[in-house]
């Protein structure tokens, strides 16, 4: 799974990442990205990448109970065409969700050790991602997103069997664009990234130890 990410990366960078041609998101960088927050995200609209912001948690269109997003953080690469709260985004609202790495907790006796993976290229990547519009009974718009997962890499399996998409720069253009009906060409890409390009270290960031999976 992924409950726990980092975006520190300058806004510019992230411009030039994701050729990102407009940007409608307060962004602030941050070690330690939750569930519930809000969260850069990058959609492509008539042609043009844009930087938006989705609340962490998917609410289905068709839900009736908001708290549906605190169970809907993660959508598994394996069934995400099929199950009801993300087949229909699958098909139409796919996102890149940016970050620079993510944590998972390795079991050490009675404690777990946060360890960090990125990338060692030190770029920022996307997660695959889906997201809605959900309507509140008051009639307002809350724009909320899913991570996509996928099996562990090499690299992560030992403390965890599931990991984040992430795509590569390639896969980031199929991910995004509106005109792709292929599911199995989609569903292709959602696989694990190469542990070779990943790297990982202990702790959170300049904060490391101070949080609490």
């Amino acid at each position: 799974m992924c409950g726990r990410f980092v975006l520190i990366t300058d806004l510019q960078n992230i411009r030039k990442n994701f050729n990102i041609q407009n940007i409608s998101c307060q962004y602030q960088p941050s070690w330690n990205i939750v569930p519930s927050q809000l969260i850069p995200a990058v959609i492509n609209h008539r042609g043009i990448n844009q930087l938006v912001c989705f609340r962490w948690g998917l609410i289905p269109s068709w839900s009736k109970d908001p708290s549906i997003a605190n169970n809907l953080i993660n959508a598994r690469a394996e069934t995400v065409d099929k199950k009801p709260s993300f087949r229909d985004a699958f098909k139409k609202r796919r996102c890149l969700i940016v970050a620079d790495g993510f944590y998972e907790w390795k079991r050490e006796g009675n404690k777990k050790m946060p360890l960090y993976y990125y990338l060692k290229s030190d770029r920022p990547f996307g997660f695959a991602g889906l997201y809605e519009t959900w309507i509140s009974p008051d009639k307002k718009e809350i724009n909320t997103c899913v991570i996509i997962t996928t099996a562990a890499n090499e690299l992560i399996a030992p403390v965890h069997d599931r990991m984040p998409v992430i795509l590569s720069n390639d896969q980031e253009r199929v991910w995004l664009a509106s005109d792709v009906a292929d599911v199995s060409g989609l569903l292709s890409i959602l696989k694990p990234y190469p542990a070779e390009e990943m790297n990982y270290k202990p702790g959170l960031g300049p904060h490391s130890g101070n949080y609490q999976e």
